[in-house]
């Protein structure tokens, strides 16, 4: 059962966007009465997009989150939510309220973005983490709702949600935020899409077509692709399907070892033109490897005492007025191993990277 409380602040229910309580409310429904948790994939975001939907004080009834509560400072769930009401302008919850034993829900919406190109140079992927609670505006019935936000790991859920900022989707206040909220309308398309709810006609999407990812079976033809993207076409046909026979019956040996993932990743990269790096490298090496990559003079200018991936704007701007970019297969250690791709081919090399699981980094 859900249970609101009332506040007197303007409702969140713009007609024309999706971010609104009408829209919420039916993706509410169908979690409540259907399956509670769910996760799918979307193009264009890396990962699995999850999707829950969770009660104060049920959710946290077991003894993690007993034990985070009490970590927290606080007695039970309940104070908890009062703590996270405060924040975003809902009454707190009575004595007499929490001796009914009533259960409050919220949603919450987890997914990856790409980094902010300040973040690039020590992130792959950003985390954001939507909180949605609904609540009444001028109303004895729910018809508004509040936001909190975090875009950290929840190792500690109770701590987690306590440190989630309330947040304003047309306020972002940082870069990281903006990007979260631009691809929150997104993912919230997504999920209608997934749950096969009909939006209004009125409704501005951020995109037209669908945004759910098909469907797809790894064959040799995909690692096939993907070889001759990654090495630019200049592997002989008979050696692209040997290579995409191996890397194919490793994908389907379901490794979880990482030096058992890694060991065919690279015999394969030591057939293209690729530099193997290690992490600090200066720009005098750059320019001499990715030359012989390309198979031409490259030469880019940059600040004095600039080395490693400080480097890497310059290095692109350059390759860039080339149709290129340079990349890297992520060898999860302190090193990277390079290679150059046709800068109109990326999308689909990333694309192809997810579903072939050979990690690609753009830098």
């Amino acid at each position: 059962m859900k249970n609101f409380f009332s506040n007197f602040f303007g409702r969140n229910n713009d007609p024309k966007s999706i971010v609104s309580f009408d829209v919420l409310d039916v993706i509410y429904s169908e979690l409540y009465n259907g399956n509670n948790s769910f996760e799918f994939k979307m193009k264009g975001v890396h990962d699995t997009i999850s999707v829950s939907l969770y009660s104060f004080p049920s959710s946290f009834d077991h003894e993690e989150g007993r034990s985070e509560i009490e970590k927290s400072g606080f007695k039970n769930a309940y104070e908890v939510l009062n703590e996270v009401y405060k924040k975003i302008n809902i009454g707190p919850i009575s004595e007499e309220q929490i001796l009914q034993e009533l259960e409050y829900d919220y949603i919450h919406i987890q997914f990856y973005t790409e980094p902010t190109p300040e973040a690039k140079k020590y992130l792959k992927h950003i985390l954001h983490n939507f909180m949605i609670f609904f609540c009444c505006t001028n109303s004895l019935e729910t018809n508004d709702f509040r936001t909190v936000y975090n875009n950290s790991y929840f190792f500690d859920y109770t701590k987690g949600i306590l440190e989630a900022e309330s947040i304003d989707f047309k306020e972002p206040k940082n870069d990281i935020q903006k990007l979260g909220f631009n691809e929150f309308e997104r993912v919230l398309q997504g999920i209608c899409e997934y749950l096969k709810i009909e939006l209004p006609e009125n409704i501005e999407l951020s995109s037209q077509e669908n945004v759910l990812a098909k469907e797809f079976e790894v064959t040799q033809k995909t690692f096939e692709e993907f070889i001759n993207l990654v090495s630019r076409g200049s592997i002989d046909e008979k050696l692209v399907q040997k290579q995409s026979k191996k890397l194919l019956k490793n994908f389907k040996k379901g490794h979880t070892e990482y030096q058992e993932i890694v060991q065919g990743h690279w015999a394969f990269f030591e057939i293209i033109d690729a530099w193997n790096s290690d992490w600090k490298f200066d720009p005098e090496d750059a320019e001499a490897f990715i030359s012989e990559m390309i198979g031409e003079d490259l030469n880019f200018d940059y600040p004095e005492e600039t080395y490693s991936h400080d480097l890497f704007p310059y290095i692109q701007s350059a390759l860039e007025k080339k149709g290129f970019e340079l990349m890297s297969y992520d060898t999860h250690g302190d090193n990277y191993l390079f290679f150059v791709a046709n800068k109109d081919e990326v999308p689909r090399i990333l694309e192809l990277s997810e579903l072939t699981k050979i990690e690609i980094d753009q830098l």
